[in-house]
């Protein structure tokens, strides 16, 4: 029997820290997002249930996602990233056909295909992160070739970030360069390369910002909410009565009275509030653990790593979770502007919470290539 064959048939343990974590966020998150949404829905829609039905829906299909995601041999899904950066592409470019997007407070941000909608920067995401680990674990012993190593790839992450920036969704746009820039941080990339587009961006960032209303709007909004208190800093202050309504323990599941009508939207960007209310300061900490927990075994993944591919490929797949996660949070506790980053496995949304699973389902995949001893340069051993 040959080594090959050996190989491919044990399967590997799952990660069992992973998953009870990835059982308990998708519980808490839907039973969160149900709570925060049955009014909602119900005023909208006059189906209580339909947006936790349609939820269901994109859990069911992400959870079979991450579970084929987390088989795969990473080999072979390395093959697939230039069909994931042309897909991407062309997803990213139908939301500005009409028929297939439609404009929704003033932005262009899903395409809509068989009467479901699908956002295509949720799907970029994945792409960034798994296209960046391939390409800069591929030339790790070229990056201080700035000029041939560094520049293409984050032409890349600028393009997609441009398209992202001209759906009229600046937040998302700088998130995704930001944690690209992270990835190009841990690869090792000189810090001059840096130490440039910092003095470049910088200035660029501040003129981006401010050139729109509405973004300057949230910035003065976060410095003092009563200055627009029934316009731009509404929401803030909502969020922030429901926080201390929920005091230590929480008023109670489905108790939240900011959801009636105060929080725009509860069951989005905001759901945490609604969270913070109903379990009170101990969920809110419950929460946060369960994430600084994904983002410890993450990174103890992506450091302890034996293979570039994989050790990038976790810390992009962590970074994006968690930095999703806390700044979701900051937002709704008045640390910083709003963004409209919706909350992992919180937050309603389909691509979002399917993208949020297949990202799981590598961290599995991950763990489990790790566990099965596959070391840098076995590929070829191991799967041909």
């Amino acid at each position: 029997m040959s080594e090959r064959f050996e190989v491919e048939r044990i399967p590997g343990r799952t990660d069992a820290v992973l998953l009870v974590l990835l059982v308990l966020l998708v519980g808490l998150g839907f039973s969160a997002l149900f709570s925060a949404s049955h009014n909602w829905a119900e005023q909208l829609y006059g189906d209580p249930f339909r947006l936790a039905r349609r939820q269901a829906i994109w859990i069911v299909t992400g959870a079979l996602c991450a579970a084929i995601v987390a088989r795969i041999p990473l080999r072979l899904l390395r093959r697939t990233v230039p069909a994931l950066l042309c897909a991407s592409a062309v997803m990213m470019l139908l939301t500005f056909v009409p028929g297939v997007s439609e404009e929704y407070l003033g932005a262009r941000r899903w395409i809509y295909v068989f009467g479901m909608s699908f956002q295509p920067s949720e799907f970029v995401k994945v792409s960034l992160v798994f296209y960046l680990a391939h390409i800069l674990s591929k030339k790790h012993d070229r990056l201080d070739d700035t000029l041939n190593s560094v520049v293409p790839p984050f032409i890349v992450v600028l393009v997609f970030g441009g398209l992202i920036y001209v759906q009229n969704d600046f937040s998302t746009a700088v998130f995704v360069i930001f944690v690209s820039l992270l990835i190009f941080f841990v690869a090792r990339v000189r810090l001059r390369f840096f130490i440039g587009l910092a003095l470049a961006s910088v200035p660029l960032a501040v003129i981006l910002l401010l050139t729109r209303e509405h973004r300057v709007l949230r910035i003065l909004a976060f410095i003092d909410p009563n200055l627009d208190r029934f316009g731009s800093g509404y929401q803030v202050l909502a969020a922030q009565r429901a926080l201390v309504n929920g005091g230590l323990w929480g008023r109670g599941i489905g108790q939240s009275l900011q959801k009636f009508g105060a929080l725009p939207e509860p069951h989005s960007d905001f759901v945490f509030a609604v969270l913070g209310e109903e379990f009170g300061l101990a969920g809110v900490v419950g929460v946060v653990g369960l994430f600084l927990v994904v983002a410890v075994r993450g990174y103890q993944l992506a450091f302890e790593s034996s293979d570039p591919f994989r050790s990038l490929l976790a810390f992009g797949v962590t970074s994006m979770l968690l930095l999703q996660a806390l700044l979701n949070m900051a937002v709704v506790a008045g640390l910083v502007p709003a963004t409209g980053i919706p909350l992992p496995f919180f937050s309603h949304g389909g691509s979002a919470i399917l993208m949020t699973l297949v990202m799981m389902g590598l961290l599995l995949n991950v763990s489990r290539e790790e566990r099965l001893g596959i070391a840098a340069g076995e590929y070829e051993v191991a799967y041909g």
